[in-house]
C-alpha cells in the first residue's frame, strides 16, 4: 500500500524505517542509506539510560517516556531537512501522532512502515543477541501499532522478505514519480 506523496524532488529525502521490533527496520535503513548516500541512524541510540532500562527490564514505554526521545529524532531529521543533506534512520514511531511529532519537526519526511507475521516477529526477535528488546514487549507494540494514513508520505512493505528487497523497493518508491 502506498500513499502518492513521495520525497520532493528537489532535495534529498528524510526517511524513516518504521515497525515493530523485528521487521528488520536498522538493516533495511542502513542498505537504503547506503543505495541513496544518505546519513543513517538508529533511533534505538537516542533512547535515555532510564528507557533503555524499562525496555530490559519488560516495561513497555508509555508516551511521557517517549517524548524526550521522539524529540531527539526529530531534531536528527530537521537538522537534516535544514541542512538539505536528507538521512535515513530505524524509528518504531508506531502511532500517528509519534510520526506526526517527527513530521512536524522535518516536513515531507518519508515513513517507510515494516510489517511481519507474529510468528515470524517473534522468532527474529528471540534471535537476537545483545539488544535490550525482549520478546515480551512484542505483543504491546503489535497493540500500538497504528497503520499509515492515507495523508501520510510513504509506503508499507511486508517484511517477511529479504531486506535488499525492501530497500530495493524503497529506492524504487522515493525515486520515481
Amino acid at each position: 500500500m502506498t500513499t502518492r506523496a513521495r520525497a520532493q524532488p528537489d532535495r534529498r529525502p528524510c526517511v524513516v524505517v518504521t515497525g515493530v521490533s523485528g521487521t528488520g527496520k536498522t538493516t533495511t535503513a542502513r542498505l537504503l542509506a547506503a543505495r541513496l548516500s544518505l546519513p543513517f541512524a538508529d533511533a534505538d541510540d537516542f533512547h535515555s539510560p532510564d528507557n533503555i532500562a524499562k525496555m530490559t527490564a519488560g516495561i513497555a514505554l508509555s508516551d511521557a517516556d517517549r517524548e524526550p526521545w521522539l524529540t531527539s529524532v526529530g531534531h536528527w531529521l530537521r537538522d537534516r531537512r535544514l541542512r538539505g543533506d536528507g538521512g535515513v534512520i530505524a524509528c518504531s514511531a508506531l502511532k500517528r501522532r509519534y510520526r506526526d511529532t517527527l513530521r512536524s519537526a522535518a516536513p515531507g519526511t518519508v515513513f517507510l512502515l515494516l510489517i511481519a507475521d507474529r510468528e515470524l516477529l517473534t522468532e527474529r526477535i528471540s534471535r537476537r543477541h545483545g539488544h535490550y528488546m525482549p520478546v515480551s514487549l512484542l505483543e504491546s507494540q503489535l497493540a500500538t501499532l497504528e497503520p499509515l494514513a492515507p495523508a501520510e508520505r510513504g509506503l508499507t512493505l511486508r517484511a517477511d522478505r529479504l531486506p535488499d528487497a525492501l530497500a530495493d523497493e524503497a529506492v524504487a518508491f522515493l525515486t520515481t514519480g
